[in-house]
């Protein structure tokens, strides 16, 4: 059979080395899994098969460093891995047995128990049972209760998010890029593959910062690659014998309407892409992470040990391919040639060679890297066509819509966002004119239409707040670069949100950033618990980290990777922290557990990326043009498909109206099925019902707003803030006169 396509020339940054310990990984694999089941008899595979795929092999490449005894456990895993991945597509993906696959993956989970000593709440009934079970007691004990609990998470969802892929199957569905980027990082098993790292190194990343961003991009990034690599090898098994519909090339064809060497070659930029982005972190955001931490040397020589064993890895995985029977391996990609467009050889080829194509390979991908930070501001782009946006949704506005429009300008002189004095860091930044061109109010009169006026201002205020501070920065930090000034202010703002109790000595605000904040935490977190406290207050924070993660790529004239793009525009777009607040009336009914299911989580991302990537449409004049900003969706398309802007709009409009569909399928058929596999009651139903149909409002007072309000129109870009005389501002409330004196004498000296 003729290859559907000429794989790609990979970027190969790091040397493939292999361990020595290969031959015995090779013996104590097969006897293993003999022992379990795995070869004779088992349906699945022969002893052919398994000497063919050479599990051993790939082992060896990805760990080469790893101890005799580690090795030997890394491979049964994956020996079991790709034995489960085999056995899920015969047992229940060919015949789309989707009630018995939900049974046989719930009974996985109990050969999982968390707590070292634990033991299985059943006795193994086959192949897959017993190998999870016999690994799991033998790797967990060596092993931090932290790690424990991350590494069952990520086994998990490899295991029960293959419900995903059958579904699609099923439906004869193909997903859009960016939910399937984020279900594969779930069923591909890459994030669980990076624990393994961890076991095989010795090297655990340390609790305090595992959930960190800069440690999240490192396994995303590195999982995003290892899935797309995959996706180019097995697409001729995947695609064309097993009828599979998850698998990146196919996203791509599909999404953008090309054909398969296209969609290949994309496929390959993205891998690119998402290994630069690995660099990037590293040499950028391990340093102050380390610092701010305070860790100690041993636990930055643990990092630094795990990223080195991603990097093996990546690069030993990539040698495996090209050489394992089970995947298409022949062309470009596989050392048979250059690298695509290249004017020089890629090298020596065969075991061993791989560090001689280093040098080759960097200086081939250098012109994409390049293009990142060379971006030239304010460039004039013009008033820009909006593409058609899908809109299934209809909402009304609030009754109190007028009253809250006039109430939010009084409270933005009270908090001094308009008519601050001059020299203060708040004047320059809005005028009152601005204010109401903005029309914040008929934002939230949109997306809460049923809420009181006390309500609606409160989420007007947050609406205001959430967009002051996302002007305030790029003027009062990013035109001087002052990312120290930046970090301290986005320190202070968390104390103006108490979780637990009011501090003995409050911090006293000193701007109107922090005045507003004061004044909207005290009047949204009283009635809350404890805990939607901590929810609440922990979106907030990150939304203002997330401008500092902005101010940094503007420090570097940095055009984002577009994975890391996306993901963070949920954060700097306000997403999580605006849709927190419609969930919090359920959270005393919905249970965490449930709002971290896969259904209501995709339903969130989705409504979360529809929402940014609109505003990115309506915005690319007045950030492009105007503000000098590269931190939008329409160029960070432009500069990875290397497009005009009429292209580059139409990609950013289609992924919107995909994030669309995907909410609207899940609202149909996804919940209810959701509802029926957890056996939830009437309650908890209704509550995330609405809580849905909370969503479909949200995005279409969202599309009102943008589409009614001036703050993207050419004439009101082109007005000056006007910068009034002085007016008193400070700390408001009961027993807050004494605070403004400070302020006052500050001024006036």
């Amino acid at each position: 059979m003729s290859q559907p396509f000429e794989l790609p020339a990979f970027y190969e940054p790091y040397p493939a080395r292999l361990n020595p310990g290969l031959e015995a990984a090779r013996a104590h694999s097969k006897q293993w899994a003999r022992d379990m089941g795995m070869i004779e008899g088992s349906g699945i595979w022969g002893e052919e098969d398994f000497d063919s795929h050479d599990y051993a092999l790939l082992c060896a490449h990805t760990h080469p460093d790893a101890p005799a005894a580690r090795l030997a456990t890394v491979t049964d895993w994956y020996v079991w891995v790709f034995f489960f991945d085999d056995h899920f597509l015969e047992s229940f993906k060919r015949g789309r047995d989707t009630a018995g696959a939900r049974a046989y993956l719930d009974r996985l989970r109990a050969f999982m128990p968390l707590h070292p000593a634990g033991t299985p709440a059943a006795a193994p009934e086959n192949a897959v049972e017993r190998g999870l079970a016999d690994l799991w007691a033998h790797t967990v004990s060596a092993m931090s209760d932290g790690w424990c609990r991350r590494f069952a998470e990520a086994t998990r969802h490899l295991l029960e998010e293959s419900m995903w892929e059958l579904a699609n199957i099923s439906a004869g569905r193909v997903a859009n890029p960016l939910e399937y980027i984020e279900m594969r990082r779930k069923v591909g098993g890459a994030p669980w593959s990076a624990g393994l790292v961890e076991f095989a190194t010795g090297a655990e990343v340390p609790e305090s910062i595992a959930a960190s961003r800069p440690m999240r991009v490192l396994r995303d990034a590195f999982a995003d690659a290892v899935h797309l690599r995959n996706d180019l090898f097995s697409y001729q098994r995947e695609v064309e014998d097993e009828g599979e519909l998850s698998n990146g090339v196919l996203v791509f064809e599909r999404f953008l309407g090309c054909d398969t060497q296209q969609a290949a070659e994309a496929v390959n930029d993205l891998i690119t892409s998402r290994l630069h982005q690995f660099e990037h972190t590293t040499c950028t955001e391990l340093p102050p992470l380390f610092a701010e931490h305070h860790l100690d040397p041993k636990s930055c020589a643990d990092v630094l040990m795990y990223v080195k064993g991603l990097q093996d890895w990546q690069s030993g995985g990539h040698e495996w391919h090209t050489r394992s029977s089970r995947y298409m391996n022949g062309g470009p990609g596989a050392r048979t040639g250059p690298p695509a467009g290249a004017g020089f050889s890629a090298g020596p080829t065969g075991p061993g060679t791989s560090a001689a194509r280093i040098a080759a390979s960097l200086a081939a991908t250098a012109p994409a890297r390049l293009k990142r930070h060379l971006h030239v501001p304010y460039q004039k782009v013009g008033p820009v066509r909006i593409p058609d946006l899908r809109m299934p949704y209809t909402t009304r506005l609030s009754p109190h819509l007028d009253t809250s429009r006039e109430r939010i300008v009084e409270w933005a002189r009270r908090t001094g966002m308009v008519g601050a004095p001059p020299g203060s860091p708040d004047a320059g930044i809005w005028d009152e004119h601005k204010l109401r061109a903005f029309d914040l109010a008929l934002c939230s009169a949109g997306i809460h239409p049923e809420a009181s006026l006390e309500q609606l201002d409160v989420t007007t205020g947050w609406l205001t707040w959430g967009t002051y501070g996302d002007d305030y920065y790029p003027v009062v930090f990013g035109r001087t670069l002052d990312l120290p000034g930046a970090k301290a202010c986005t320190a202070r703002l968390s104390d103006f949100m108490p979780v637990e109790h009011e501090p003995a000595t409050p911090a006293v605000p000193v701007n109107a950033l922090e005045r507003g904040l004061a004044d909207l935490w005290a009047r949204t977190a009283g009635p809350m618990t404890v805990s939607a406290r901590r929810t609440f207050r922990s979106t907030i924070e990150e939304m203002t980290a997330s401008w500092l993660w902005e101010l940094a790529n503007q420090a570097e004239n940095r055009i984002p990777d577009p994975v890391d793009y996306i993901e963070m525009r949920r954060k700097t777009f306000g997403a999580d922290f605006t849709m927190t607040l419609s969930r919090l009336s359920h959270g005393r009914t919905v249970p965490a557990e449930v709002y971290r299911t896969r259904p209501v989580q995709a339903l969130e991302n989705a409504a979360g990326d529809y929402a940014g990537l609109l505003n990115d449409l309506f915005s690319y004049q007045k950030e492009i043009e105007f503000e000098g900003e590269i931190h939008n969706c329409v160029l960070v398309v432009q500069n990875f498909f290397d497009c005009g802007t009429t292209e580059a709009l139409d990609i950013v409009g289609d992924l919107v109206n995909s994030r669309m569909r995907e909410f609207e399928r899940i609202v149909s058929i996804e919940l209810p099925q959701l509802f029926d596999d957890l056996n939830l009651d009437t309650t908890i139903r209704s509550a995330l019902t609405d809580h849905a149909g909370g969503l479909q409002s949200w995005m279409a007072g969202i599309l009102i707003w943008h589409q009614g309000c001036r703050r993207y129109t050419e004439s009101e870009l082109h007005r000056p803030v006007e910068i009034l005389p002085y007016t008193s501002y400070g700390p408001i409330g009961f027993g807050t006169a004494a605070a403004r004196i400070a302020a006052v004498l500050g001024r006036t000296g």
